[in-house]
């Protein structure tokens, strides 16, 4: 039995929900972004202190087939910004890596995407990286041009462009400031 969890988006929040689940003895297969695969079906009793459980910390068990796939576009975009792997060095596009990660027409999930969030994926996708951009200017161990390589650029100029645009300042003015404004990833993408 496969569950959704709505902003389950980072490391803490699998953590957090895999404590949720262990402290109401429920066994689970696996904890992915978004998303648990239990091991067997719950009672309703059980699933109705889950979501209550939930709820609490932060999270919301996810019944809409909409919000689901909402909430899988967003673990997908995420995973692929946070954790680059052999596709993305490939220079595959978007639009094919999520259709074929998520196994849905790119029209469809887009369309759905804009309807219910109010915002492109391109954009959401946009404001993911840029946030990893400031992230990555703060650690301070790679430079601009393997910060833009990492993250899919196709030139230094390219990711420069798209972070004024996005934030106001350059790469290079954003790292020299002392009070670095970053946003909660929950909240990247959000008007």
């Amino acid at each position: 039995m496969i569950l959704h969890i709505k902003y389950m988006v980072s490391l803490c929040c699998k953590t957090l929900v895999q404590a949720i689940l262990d402290e109401y003895d429920i066994p689970y297969k696996s904890i992915e972004l978004g998303e648990i695969e239990l091991k067997s079906a719950i009672s309703d009793e059980k699933r109705a202190e889950l979501k209550r459980a939930l709820l609490k910390s932060g999270h919301e068990l996810m019944d809409d087939r909409k919000a689901v796939m909402i909430e899988k576009i967003k673990g997908a975009v995420i995973s692929m910004i946070r954790e680059p792997n052999e596709e993305l060095i490939l220079k595959v596009k978007h639009s094919d890596y999520l259709s074929k990660k998520l196994d849905y027409d790119y029209t469809y999930m887009a369309n759905l995407f804009s309807e219910v969030t109010g915002v492109t994926i391109e954009h959401f996708i946009i404001a993911h990286k840029i946030e990893r951009v400031k992230e990555l200017l703060l650690y301070d161990e790679l430079n601009l041009t393997q910060i833009a390589e990492s993250l899919n650029y196709s030139s230094v100029s390219h990711l420069s462009s798209q972070f004024k645009k996005v934030t106001g300042l350059t790469p290079t003015f954003y790292k020299q400031l002392k009070n670095k404004k970053r946003t909660i990833l929950e909240d990247v993408g959000k008007i």
